[in-house]
């Protein structure tokens, strides 16, 4: 297993230096295989993976957003996150995931200086909209089957509002790197890019980019899912409670703790490898670590755009019948009949 010490070269990339070499002007991440950092095989594995969750990513948000599109009873306002959870999806499958394949292909990243701040561009905006989208999902929930305000009705303007709230928050991520506060290079095994988590440069004040990342993208987030999944939580149980007689109303408090618990951990596989990952390296700068390992966190983060949709939008019964039926899988009225009954109860607590 190789280690490697970083060394900065200009201002476009860093480069893993083995620590017996010196010679640092062959290993340039725009101009060489990366074979240093792995066998070829590692690369084309890779390759491979990203060519599936591209294929998959992509085909599985497009047929949520024309499903949507198809169907009118899809198109309230419980839905919009959705759809804009497939939108990110969209982006990080089309342009991230391809991109990675593309270069592992490769095994270096071919598509230049330009290519790579492109690609950790579009890759970091859909992967923050993803994640403030799964907040807001949470936060909808909340607001929807709690009723902390009362009478308070969430509206199409309020989703409208939610969905381009985190667009917004998501350019106020990705922009930075591009204008001076830290900045896109090649990551991992070089074959694909995002923010400099890696080096130490005054210049870039990576440090402090790291650390807003951790708060602003994460923690206050995965807070927000939390504290509204757990208050669902503790509302259903009382539900239960006082009505433990009825069974399809047990039923409903098990679906929806096992859906809180599956959303919970399906953020947390999605974004703690890179939260975990960069406070690390921020505090234990100058340490060797091996390259492959942190590829890990970016391929965690793309594939995301493959169990998201599984988790919000297949499990959704509603989308689900609605996808049956336009790929012409439907198994007939009754069936839909029956699932709108024996889920009354959950619907009561959540927009599923």
């Amino acid at each position: 297993q190789k280690s490697f010490r970083p060394t900065e070269i200009p201002e476009d990339f860093w480069i893993p230096i083995p620590l017996d070499t010196n010679n640092i002007t062959a290993f340039s991440p725009y101009l060489v295989p990366q074979d240093h950092l792995g066998s070829p095989a590692i690369f084309y594995s890779m390759s491979a993976f990203m060519f599936f969750l591209f294929v998959a990513g992509t085909a599985i948000n497009v047929l949520t957003i024309a499903c949507t599109i198809q169907y009118k009873k899809l198109r309230s306002h419980l839905n919009y996150i959705l759809v804009n959870l497939a939108v990110a999806n969209l982006l990080v499958s089309s342009m991230g995931s391809f991109t990675c394949f593309y270069c592992f292909a490769f095994r270096y990243m071919i598509l230049g200086p330009l290519g790579c701040k492109i690609e950790g561009f579009t890759a970091t905006v859909g992967g923050m909209v993803s994640l403030w989208s799964l907040a807001v999902i949470a936060f909808e929930r909340w607001l929807v089957v709690c009723k902390p305000l009362g009478n308070f009705s969430f509206k199409p303007n309020h989703a409208i509002a939610c969905c381009a709230m985190t667009w917004f928050f998501a350019l106020i991520a990705a922009v930075p790197p591009l204008v001076g506060w830290s900045r896109y290079i090649p990551e991992g095994m070089q074959c694909s890019c995002g923010p400099d988590w890696y080096t130490t440069n005054n210049k870039f004040n990576n440090e402090s980019f790291v650390m807003f990342l951790f708060c602003f993208c994460f923690a206050v987030p995965f807070s927000t899912i939390v504290f509204c999944y757990s208050q669902l939580l503790f509302m259903l149980k009382s539900a239960a409670k006082a009505q433990a007689e009825s069974a399809s109303t047990q039923k409903a408090e098990r679906e929806v703790t096992r859906m809180v618990v599956v959303m919970v951990l399906g953020f947390l596989v999605c974004y703690l490898p890179y939260a975990s990952f960069a406070l690390w390296v921020v505090n234990h700068r100058g340490q060797p670590f091996d390259l492959r390992l942190a590829t890990v966190p970016s391929c965690v983060s793309k594939a995301s755009t493959v169990y998201n949709p599984v988790i919000y939008i297949l499990l959704n019964k509603q989308f689900r019948s609605c996808l049956r039926k336009m790929l012409g899988m439907s198994e007939g009225d009754d069936e839909d009949s029956s699932t709108s009954q024996s889920v009354t109860e959950v619907s009561k607590v959540g927009p599923s």
